[in-house]
């Protein structure tokens, strides 16, 4: 099917001045892109035509740090992406997901993010490697293709959980090579880089050695790496440091996952941050980075656990709570002297909201803090912190309350920022990230604030992060370019979720092609699902099909 977009306000991705421009989408490629007022229906065949008068034509946003790696197949609808104008998504996030891995490993993984992602009984699990994940991603027989396109990255911890199981300890020479190969391995199979999760077990267990080999295996085959790094918190600039130093050393090119410098701590220091990757930069280090444009945190309140605590899986961890000399130690850790998997920070109980539980007896917790649930129990906050944790089986999701922003912004504007929502899309009460970023970045911070110009932020939303994940003929609006574009109104677009009603679609979104299949279509979804994988291919580019 043909479309044209005439008379649209064409901001194209490279940050370029935008411009008057007619746009001809031929199925699933931009077949044209001229000054406005040169197309017409008669001259191009096309069966649509929409007048954009008023609109801003752009390439489709792409999420940076996504958790949709089952949600896409689940609710596969994805109107809280599409409703953002997002047409890709980087999964595979923090060094945990379901590919690759054995039946022992994704067993441990579904109980260890199901506050992340959900549990779902029921479904069928039918792949085991990554090739096989994105493959299901791509079946049509499988109830139909995914809403957005997708990238994956290969997770460490999986990977770790795989070779060593969930426990601490050094790999021997052969677990370590036995690594590498299975990154290898996953990257020949499409994966386009490597994610850890450093605060999370057993992906923390890691040493900067060990993680070095992998991200070796990962440079040579031209992929990058995207660490959640050891402390956000206390000690966060070494630990940022440390993953500088390792792409230093390595080769490897370097992704800064949901770059925040947050607790008490680490109010207005963003410029130290910021002046640490100027000079790697400076040096030829190849650095990027993502953030969300909100104060607070998502996680699992497992993840205040110290990470010895944490050894071993779900059952090992609940029968520390279980003992009460064991339940003593991780108390003294948590509120005492910092906990690791808290990025060596006190727990503060009145910053921890519960946002979804797995266990329905709980549900009335969510949108409580651990200290209001403390007060109106009359129970000591640490009692019931290890209450929830047993009775949810680790399966609980938390809003942290930890940012500044003053920081947020000085590092939104840096010069290899890119957009990632770090969106969980699951839990009775999600942050809303899950449903806003996109279009709070365009609205809060670049039309209302002036952050930055609005060729600036579509550039950090679409032809940057394009760069990144190395797509081919993706992320710009160009002739030959994949028909992934948004069409928006500038004084209107803003993000709708809030903390209270986070499930929220955005206002001034109007239309949404993906592949030139139209999802969102005069503000409203059509259902459709045009979304494809998107793999590493050997040549070292991105893009869709097999290898």
């Amino acid at each position: 099917m043909k479309t044209l977009i005439s008379n649209a306000t064409l901001v194209d991705g490279t940050g370029a001045d935008r411009r008057p421009a007619d746009v001809l989408l031929d199925g699933a490629v931009i077949a044209a892109v001229v000054d406005a007022g040169s197309l017409t229906a008669a001259d191009t065949g096309a069966e649509r035509v929409i007048d954009a008068t008023g609109l801003v034509l752009s390439p489709g946003f792409i999420d940076m740090h996504a958790h949709s790696d089952l949600q896409l197949l689940v609710n596969r609808d994805h109107y809280a992406k599409l409703s953002q104008g997002v047409t890709t998504e980087l999964l595979g996030q923090d060094g945990l997901s379901y590919a690759p891995v054995d039946d022992a490993t994704l067993a441990g993984v579904r109980e260890k993010i199901a506050g992340w992602n959900d549990n779902p009984a029921g479904f069928d699990w039918n792949w085991r490697t990554v090739g096989e994940y994105l493959d299901r991603l791509d079946s049509v027989e499988e109830g139909g293709r995914i809403a957005t396109n997708a990238a994956y990255l290969v997770p460490q911890g999986t990977v770790r959980a795989m070779v060593m199981g969930f426990a601490e300890g050094d790999p021997t020479p052969e677990q370590q090579q036995q690594m590498q190969d299975v990154i290898r391995t996953a990257m020949e199979e499409g994966a386009v880089g490597m994610s850890s999760g450093l605060t999370y077990t057993p992906g923390m267990y890691a040493q900067t050695e060990e993680l070095a080999g992998l991200l070796r295996a990962v440079g040579e085959l031209g992929g990058f790496y995207a660490p959640h790094h050891r402390s956000y918190g206390k000690g966060a600039l070494g630990a940022y440091g440390e993953m500088i130093g390792l792409s230093r050393d390595t080769g490897c090119a370097l992704h800064l996952s949901h770059a925040t410098m947050n607790f008490a701590e680490n109010k207005g220091r963003a410029g130290e941050l910021l002046e640490l990757i100027d000079q790697a930069l400076d040096q030829g280090v190849d650095i990027t980075l993502d953030t969300y444009p909100y104060l607070p945190g998502a996680t699992t309140l497992s993840a205040i656990l110290p990470s010895w605590a944490s050894s071993g899986g779900t059952e090992a961890t609940l029968a520390r709570l279980a003992d009460p000399g064991t339940r003593a130690r991780i108390r003294e850790a948590v509120e005492v002297y910092g906990s690791d998997g808290c990025h060596g920070v006190v727990a503060e109980w009145d910053t921890l909201e519960i946002s979804g539980v797995q266990n329905p007896a709980l549900a009335g917790y969510v949108g409580k803090t651990v200290r209001d649930i403390a007060a109106e129990a009359r129970q000591d906050p640490f009692d019931v912190f290890a209450l929830i944790l047993t009775e949810d089986r680790l399966g609980t999701g938390i809003l942290q309350h930890v940012g500044h922003e003053e920081n947020v912004q000085a590092i939104m504007k840096h010069r290899t920022h890119t957009g990632g929502s770090d969106g969980l899309l699951v839990g009775a009460k999600p942050h809303p990230r899950a449903w806003g970023t996109f279009p709070r970045y365009l609205g809060h911070y670049s039309r209302d604030l002036g952050l930055l110009s609005l060729e600036e932020t579509v550039h950090h939303l679409s032809g940057r992060p394009a760069a990144r994940l190395k797509l081919h003929k993706r992320g710009l609006v160009r002739e030959g370019y994949a028909a992934d574009v948004v069409l928006f109104d500038p004084e209107t677009i803003r993000d709708e979720a809030t903390f209270e009603n986070p499930r929220q679609a955005a206002s001034g979104i109007q239309y949404v092609f993906v592949n030139g299949t139209a999802a969102i279509d005069g503000g409203q979804p059509t259902g459709a699902r045009a979304g494809r994988a998107l793999r590493r291919h050997s040549d070292g580019l991105t893009r869709e099909g097999q290898q």
